[in-house]
C-alpha cells in the first residue's frame, strides 16, 4: 500500500467511523454550511483548526496561509472574509498565530529565501513598528513568541480596518474580530484579549464614515 492509498484507506475508516456514530451526519453537513466562525490560522501542519477547538467539519470556516497574514491586497484572504462574514453570517472571526512559527523566526532573519521575502516582509513592519517594545535580554525563543503575539494583533486590526467587517457592523451584524495564539508544545490556546467588536474601537482613520 503506498501513501496515498494508505489516506485513502485512513479516510474511509473515519467516514465509517462517524456513520456509525451518527448515521445522519454526512446527509446533514452536505444539506448545508452553516459555521458560527471564520478561523484565520498559520499554514503549519501542527496547528488544525477542527481537532484542537475539539470541533466537527463544518463548525468551522477556514482559512489559512504563511503566519497568518491579513494582507488587504490578497484577493484570497479577502473574498474569504467576504464570504464569511456576508454569506456564511459568522458571529466571531478569529485570528490565530502559534509559538515557534516558521514564518516569524524567518522574518527575524537578514537572509533571502526567495519569493517569500516579499511575504515575510509584512512581519518584518510588524517587528519594526513595536521594536521599542522587545526587551534587549530576550533570547532568541522570546523574541519570536513576542512577535508572534504582536503579529496577531496586528492581523485582527487588518481584519477589522476592511470594509467588509465594517459594513457588517453598520447594518448591525453580530460580529466580534479575536486574536489568540497557540503553543504547540502543551496544546493550549491563549486569548490576546484583543476582541473588536464594533467600528468605534478602532482608530479614527480606519473607520469607514457611511454618511458619504
Amino acid at each position: 500500500m503506498n501513501e496515498i492509498q494508505r489516506l485513502l484507506q485512513q479516510n474511509s475508516d473515519w467516514a465509517q467511523q462517524i456513520k456509525a456514530e451518527d448515521p445522519a451526519f454526512f446527509e446533514s453537513l452536505a444539506a448545508q454550511q452553516a459555521p458560527k466562525y471564520l478561523w484565520i490560522g498559520c499554514s503549519d501542519s501542527r496547528v488544525p483548526a477542527n481537532q484542537l477547538l475539539g470541533l466537527l467539519p463544518g463548525d468551522i470556516f477556514v482559512h489559512r496561509n504563511i503566519a497568518n497574514l491579513v494582507v488587504h491586497t490578497d484577493l484570497n484572504c479577502m473574498s474569504v472574509i467576504q464570504y464569511a462574514v456576508d454569506v456564511l453570517k459568522v458571529k466571531h472571526i478569529i485570528v490565530t498565530g502559534h509559538y515557534g512559527c516558521g514564518g516569524i523566526k524567518t522574518a527575524l532573519e537578514n537572509s533571502s529565501h526567495g519569493l517569500i521575502d516579499y511575504w515575510l516582509r509584512n512581519i518584518k513592519d510588524t517587528y519594526q513598528k513595536h521594536q521599542a517594545r522587545f526587551d534587549p535580554d530576550m533570547s532568541q525563543e522570546q523574541r519570536v513568541d513576542y512577535l508572534c503575539e504582536l503579529n496577531v494583533m496586528e492581523q485582527v486590526a487588518n481584519v477589522c480596518h476592511t470594509s467588509i467587517v465594517q459594513n457588517a457592523w453598520q447594518r448591525g451584524q453580530a460580529l466580534t474580530v479575536h486574536g489568540i495564539v497557540y503553543s504547540i508544545k502543551d496544546g493550549l490556546l491563549k486569548d490576546l484579549n484583543v476582541a473588536v467588536s464594533s467600528a468605534e474601537q478602532l482608530d479614527h482613520i480606519y473607520q469607514i464614515d457611511h454618511s458619504c
